[in-house]
């Protein structure tokens, strides 16, 4: 029984998509923000015409200017070519219409806050503007593809491109089919990933996806081990980052990602499984409570003001 459409399916058949080429598409990001700005930093370094879109001017300068800083950091640590950055900041523009930015897109990526009715308004929205045959992806960690794709242009054409923090520096990219998702949707955006430079997975939409069901279960367990007094923060992160080779310890991760972000995908996660694995532990709801975020707020279980 199959499970899904078959990214390999789609071979030979006429694309409903379009190739999603360097060359061919133009790519509208949605959110300038941590994700939003990561992503469209990798798509105009890739060589696809990257706008990025946000709610006023101050938003998307800020985030334009957080991709030409970790361009020029590239180039000073010798992994960027001048000449790539250059380019890629040609290619790269701002826009806070975003009717306009779409009416022209091949492949939009939403990457706005995790919240259903943010993102389903938005998709509604991308509805009214993109021409026939656009992708439309959501960059949600958690969020059910099928519930978004209610609200999406069409739903044979929505899928989810979760990716992950720092854009510019990790490879994984989950590619979630929901219900309708087509094959050719499919084989179009794994494309894509793969001319990101990106490692992409095909993962069946399902609370938590692959990487958030597992990562969100390893930080609330560390969470609770903190709660405990088993050990300290920095001594957990170390037991993960040299005994299992982990980049980053799950406490550490949890400070960049966003104790908040965090706090909403344990809720959701407990809300829709049921399973006590996912009940956020009283820590966690407490810090967020006091404003303790994490490395955007300057304080989580380390403190970034050092």
């Amino acid at each position: 029984m199959s499970e899904g459409p078959d990214p390999r399916s789609a071979a030979g058949a006429p694309s409903e998509v379009g190739p999603l080429g360097p060359h061919e598409t133009t790519v509208v990001v949605i959110g300038a923000g941590t994700m939003g700005h990561g992503i469209a930093h990798v798509c105009a370094l890739s060589g696809y015409d990257t706008v990025l879109v946000d709610v006023d001017d101050i938003r998307v300068a800020a985030g334009l200017s957080r991709v030409k800083a970790n361009l020029n950091k590239g180039v000073e640590l010798g992994k960027v070519d001048a000449a790539d950055r250059d380019a890629a900041l040609m290619r790269l523009s701002g826009s806070s219409d975003l009717v306009t930015a779409v009416s022209g897109a091949g492949l939009v990526i939403e990457a706005v806050p995790e919240d259903l009715e943010l993102k389903s308004d938005l998709l509604r929205r991308i509805g009214e503007a993109a021409p026939a045959g656009c992708l439309v992806a959501s960059n949600t960690s958690s969020l059910s593809i099928a519930a978004l794709s209610e609200s999406a242009p069409d739903p044979k054409r929505f899928l989810g491109l979760h990716f992950f923090n720092p854009v510019h520096i990790l490879q994984l990219v989950e590619v979630v089919h929901g219900p309708a998702t087509s094959a050719d949707s499919l084989a179009a955006a794994v494309t894509f990933a793969r001319r990101l430079g990106k490692e992409p997975i095909v993962v069946k939409d399902s609370p938590g996806f692959a990487s958030s069901r597992l990562g969100i279960i390893l930080g609330l367990e560390a969470m609770r081990m903190v709660e405990d007094g088993v050990a300290s923060a920095a001594d957990i992160d170390k037991a993960m980052e040299l005994g299992y080779r982990h980049p980053l310890g799950p406490l550490k991760l949890t400070d960049l990602v966003g104790l908040d972000v965090r706090l909403a995908i344990a809720r959701y996660m407990h809300e829709t499984t049921g399973s006590e694995r996912f009940r956020p532990p009283a820590i966690l709801e407490r810090m967020v409570a006091e404003g303790r975020l994490g490395k955007k707020s300057g304080r989580g279980f380390y403190d970034w003001n050092d």
